[in-house]
Order: C-alpha cells, then sequence, then structure tokens
C-alpha cells in the first residue's frame, strides 16, 4: 500500500528532459585526432575491426567517423558492460543494429574474470575473417585484430580479459574508471595462440560534433565524457529523470527517500544526509560572520553518479 500511495505522483514527473539551452562540450583533445590518424595509417595491416560500445547506450554516441573510414575491413560490434544493462529488449535491439547493417554483435562483461562470451569471441572473429577475402594478408599466418570505440567502453580490459582467458596472463593494458586512459595506438598485444591473434588497443575517440545534447548526456551519464565537462550537476539530474522514466526507483530504498522523487535538489540532499556528505560554509548575518554545516550538493551527485554506474540503482537500457 505505501508503494501504490508512492507511486501514485509519478505520472506527474517529467516527460521531457530540459537542458536548459546547454551544450554538451566537444572532447575531442589532440590525442583523439592523433589516435584516428593512427588508426587509419595501420588498417592495411588489420584483418578485422573490433568496435566495442556500452550496452546501456547500443544505439546512441557510436562515432560515425568510425563506420566512414574503418568500414573496409570486417566489423565485430561488442557490446560490453552487459551487466549494467536490461537487456530485456535484446531481440529488437539486434533487429534495429541489423537493420542499420550491423550483423555481428556480441554481448560481454569483460570485467568477469571468465565469460562465457568472452570464450566465442576468438571463433567469432575467425568465422568473420575467413567469409571474407583477406587481400594483401592473405599470406599472413597470424591475424591482427584492431580495437575502437569511443572512451570508457572497456576497450583494455576486453583486451586483458582475452589474455586471461586464451593465453592464462594478465593485463597487458592500463585499465581506468573514467575516459583517457589509453592514449596512443599501443603496439601489438598477443591475445591468442591457436590461432597467433594481436590486438592493436587504440584511444577512445569521440565524434569531433556529438549528434545532440541528448546523446552527448547519454554519453557523460555511462562515463565516456568527463565529468566536469558536462557538470556534476546536470549529469545527476540527468540520471533522476532517466530512471524516473524507465521505472527504476531502486534509488528510493538506496537513499532512504519516502518516495521517487522528480526534485533533484531534494533527492541529492537525502542522499547527503544518509552518507555524511557536508560541508562547512561561512554566512554572514547581521550580527557578523557565522559558519554553518549545510549538504554537500556536489559530493551527493558523484556517489549518485557513481551508484549508477556501478550497477547499484538497477539495470537500464537508455536507447
Amino acid at each position: 500500500m505505501r508503494l501504490y500511495r508512492a507511486l501514485r505522483n509519478v505520472d506527474k514527473f517529467r516527460t521531457v528532459f530540459d537542458f536548459g539551452g546547454r551544450d554538451v562540450a566537444h572532447w575531442f583533445p589532440g590525442h583523439m585526432a592523433k589516435g584516428l590518424k593512427q588508426m587509419r595509417a595501420n588498417l592495411r595491416n588489420v584483418d578485422c575491426i573490433i568496435e566495442i560500445h556500452d550496452a546501456r547506450i547500443p544505439l546512441s554516441g557510436r562515432n560515425p567517423v568510425f563506420q566512414e573510414t574503418l568500414d573496409v575491413r570486417p566489423h565485430l560490434l561488442i557490446l560490453n558492460k552487459m551487466d549494467l544493462a536490461d537487456l530485456s529488449g535484446k531481440q529488437t535491439l539486434l533487429k534495429k543494429l541489423e537493420k542499420d547493417g550491423v550483423r555481428n554483435v556480441l554481448f560481454t562483461d569483460s570485467l568477469k574474470q571468465r565469460h562465457e562470451n568472452i570464450k566465442k569471441l576468438v571463433p567469432m572473429v575467425m568465422e568473420i575473417i575467413e567469409s571474407r577475402p583477406r587481400f594483401n594478408r592473405d599470406e599472413s599466418t597470424n591475424y591482427c585484430l584492431m580495437v575502437i570505440g569511443v572512451p570508457n567502453v572497456g576497450k583494455s580490459s576486453l583486451i586483458n580479459s582475452l589474455r586471461r582467458t586464451n593465453l592464462k596472463k594478465g593485463r597487458a593494458s592500463q585499465v581506468g574508471g573514467e575516459p583517457g586512459i589509453t592514449k596512443a595506438v599501443l603496439t601489438k598485444i598477443q591475445v591468442c595462440e591457436r590461432p597467433i591473434i594481436y590486438l592493436l588497443d587504440t584511444p577512445g575517440v569521440l565524434p569531433p560534433k556529438i549528434e545532440s545534447v541528448e546523446t552527448g548526456m547519454k554519453l557523460a551519464l555511462c562515463g565516456t565524457i568527463l565529468d566536469h565537462l558536462v557538470g556534476e550537476d546536470i549529469i545527476a539530474d540527468y540520471l533522476l529523470y532517466s530512471l524516473n522514466r524507465l521505472g527504476k526507483f531502486r534509488y528510493v530504498e538506496k537513499y532512504n527517500l519516502q518516495e521517487p522523487s522528480d526534485d533533484i535538489q531534494h533527492v541529492l540532499k537525502c542522499i547527503a544526509v544518509k552518507l555524511g556528505k557536508t560541508q562547512r560554509v561561512k554566512a554572514i548575518t547581521g550580527v557578523g560572520n557565522i559558519t554553518i554545516t549545510v549538504p554537500n550538493y556536489t559530493a551527493a551527485a558523484y556517489d549518485f553518479i557513481r551508484a549508477f554506474r556501478k550497477g547499484e540503482l538497477g539495470l537500464v537500457m537508455l536507447d
């Protein structure tokens, strides 16, 4: 009964997010332009392109530059972080991707030490490669794959996971929780012995111009754009809007709210109180300055966003 009463007002929540005339920052620093140039230069030595993207935004933010310049090689789309995505509409999604010309798709969770779909990757890639001519690489006995994608979708994690699965060896690529860890096309990294397969790890490359503010916000929410370039407050508000729109109310219980809310300031205040995120500020009064303790909304927003990225607020599909 309490849940029913709590959800009565949900139909009054926002149905459209007001971006307030904001424009998402274009994060295309020098290493991205350099990386894209190096990718093009290395295409002659590549047998297959492996594009990795976030499974929570399978249709948004994939760099169109990849499709324009790298489509000359066989292509496999890996939708990573499947453990964080709501895949109840998986078949509908696959049909949409196939309509867009993407027929080879694999879902993975590359952070798991041993994931069944990681084991499927090498046989799947070999089948794709053997279905098309290798041209100048026809006489080569080893295979080279290029891993591409926007920042922070798990490219380096996938490489390390492949090495663990096929070579029983540890990491070769540095992994981080924010975009921009890989900043140059690396040397070949071996990921399989039979057959001999090498991967080229590449820096994450965003489109020089993100197609819409909505797409940019989805990319930011999934951590592919540095938070401070967009603003933790606006990302947190868009997260709240998205969770409510999708009917994902786990945040209510996690942060001890009485009911779902469409007011980000109220939600952040509750988060700050629950987690003890406060700060002392000076206030000017008629009798002099005093120091008061207030909720730290920035710290609360950061925790809210981090909880989403770790899957603590439920599985979602933002597209």
